[in-house]
């Protein structure tokens, strides 16, 4: 069954609007583990306009030994005030996955994946250092993007498939496309010896079609869309009902 890591950014961003500790990370996401899903997932960013460093780290000590927890960023982020750096902040806080994207500071959001034939020779060195952390090291990359064979050169484990334009043809009712681009690039992936993962815009309307034609997703990583949805049906209620849709797709004949 694919598993489920619940990304609590936006709880941060909420937190943040406001100043204070309300609403608070570790509760949220200690509610996300009890009803249910698989891992916790957290994108710090070095301006720290949502998840900080001390959230990365009360986090790790929170959910260590009940669930995995994923952190995500750019590695190539110099460090400064308030953020170590990307490596750095993964020795502190051990993750069992590393998940690398290649945003800018001035994204709103990741929006794309590596150029893997472009910055394959500056990954391999802090992919090697992540493991030697005991992380699983996984690449943001685009469907269809050339030169998948680098991602296993440098390392990496597993890629993590951006899904946003799939979501944007899902919303505009054509699929078809997209789901083949994304199941092809699945497919080299596997025959690679790389692992799949999935993540950006994924709901509860679109991710069950996701699954169904790409075949196997070991992790979808979902935030925005499932907070969005708690925020109407309650935190447990929505993460009971992703993961009804994970255990439906497992159950489906190939």
């Amino acid at each position: 069954m694919t598993q489920l890591s619940v990304n609590v950014n936006k709880i941060a961003v909420l937190r943040n609007s406001r100043g204070g500790s309300t609403p608070d990370v570790v509760v949220t996401a200690l509610a996300a583990v009890d009803a249910g899903c698989h891992g916790i997932t957290v994108h710090p960013r070095p301006d720290q306009r949502h998840i900080r460093r001390d959230d990365v780290l009360a986090l790790a000590e929170r959910i260590r030994g009940r669930v995995e927890f994923n952190i995500e960023g750019n590695p190539f982020a110099p460090p400064r005030a308030g953020y170590p750096g990307f490596v750095e902040l993964c020795a502190a806080a051990r993750p069992q996955q590393a998940t690398l994207v290649p945003d800018s500071d001035g994204q709103l959001t990741s929006d794309h994946g590596f150029d893997l034939v472009r910055d394959a020779a500056r990954l391999r060195p802090l992919v090697a250092e992540l493991k030697t952390l005991g992380c699983r090291v996984s690449l943001f990359v685009d469907a269809g993007a050339p030169g998948l064979e680098r991602a296993v050169e440098v390392g990496a484990d597993r890629i993590e498939l951006y899904t946003g334009p799939y979501a944007e043809a899902w919303a505009r009712g054509d699929a078809a496309a997209s789901l083949a681009l994304f199941a092809g690039t699945a497919s080299r992936a596997h025959a690679l010896g790389l692992g799949v993962n999935a993540g950006h815009d994924l709901d509860q309307d679109n991710l069950a079609a996701f699954l169904r034609a790409v075949r196997p997703v070991e992790e979808v990583s979902i935030g925005h869309a499932l907070i969005s949805e708690a925020i109407h049906a309650g935190l447990a209620p929505t993460v009971t009902a992703y993961l009804e849709i994970l255990r439906q797709a497992a159950e489906a004949p190939h």
